[in-house]
């Protein structure tokens, strides 16, 4: 049984799913990371340094918040996206069995059929004698 994966037929995905897979792939990215760093020197350099008005004065509770909401946004979303990686992850298992099933059937029937061919050799040999 053998398949290429890259022929595997995949599921159509939605506009959801899609947008949930680039917004994890983008999210666990050191371009994130970095942005999130900038976004809040930023925000802590005009607040402290005070170039313009004191908007968000310390502790920057309004920056707290902004996070805040930005995890709570990203959270579900990235779940989504593991889900379906999770459920990706069952589909090759589930085919990884399959194909070892197949490969032990094989195995099986070699054996047998070794068997019998050292039966056969063993009997030609007594019959020879």
């Amino acid at each position: 049984m053998k398949v290429n994966n890259n022929t595997v037929k995949k599921p159509k995905l939605t506009f959801g799913q899609r947008a949930a897979d680039r917004l994890t792939n983008f999210c666990g990215s050191w371009t994130f990371i970095i942005l999130i760093f900038v976004y809040i020197f930023i925000w802590s350099g005009f607040n402290v340094a005070g170039f313009m008005r004191h908007w968000d004065p310390w502790p920057f509770i309004l920056l707290n918040l902004t996070l805040s909401c930005l995890a709570a946004i990203q959270a579900p979303i990235i779940l989504m996206s593991q889900n379906r990686e999770a459920e990706r992850d069952r589909r090759r298992a589930q085919y990884d069995y399959q194909v070892n099933r197949k490969a032990e059937r094989e195995i099986s029937n070699m054996q047998k059929d070794l068997d019998e061919i050292k039966l056969m050799l063993r009997h030609l040999l007594h019959s020879r004698r």
